[in-house]
């Protein structure tokens, strides 16, 4: 599997699961089915109907604060955009325009707030990162 292919659909999962509990909804869902429809037809209404138990999950979860089912939504809609792109290359193209439609509905992500504290004697050191952290040392 291409490293690009499995970083786009971690990303439109996201995306995807993520609106599928705002009002835009209905939205994602049609672009979701078109995508289907050109790149696997006979899947199209199917898709369709699996986002709305999709949606139907999410929110129970969501009202339950049940992250695990939440994050099992993103992984079964990652792996089902994975293997669209997979199986048919020019979903590529479709699923990057239909993200770059979406990403101007998306809400605005809330940045975590991160405090970091640390201390060290001697000849110790501490490394913090709030996010990746890449250490070379000779």
């Amino acid at each position: 599997m291409e490293p690009e292919i499995a970083a786009l659909a971690a990303s439109a999962s996201t995306t995807l699961v993520t609106l599928l509990a705002t009002e835009v909804w209905q939205r994602v869902r049609e672009g979701a089915v078109a995508l289907w429809s050109r790149a696997s037809p006979e899947r199209a209404e199917a898709v369709g109907a699996e986002l709305d138990v999709s949606r139907a999950d999410l929110l129970a979860a969501r009202a339950a604060g049940d992250m695990e089912s939440e994050r099992e939504l993103h992984a079964e809609w990652q792996g089902r955009l994975r293997r669209l792109m997979a199986a048919e290359p020019t979903a590529v193209e479709d699923l990057l325009r239909f993200m770059n439609e979406l990403g101007s509905l998306a809400p605005a992500p809330s940045a975590p707030r991160i405090q970091l504290r640390a201390s060290a004697s001697g000849h110790g050191r501490v490394y913090q990162a709030g996010r990746d952290q890449h250490i070379t040392e000779t």
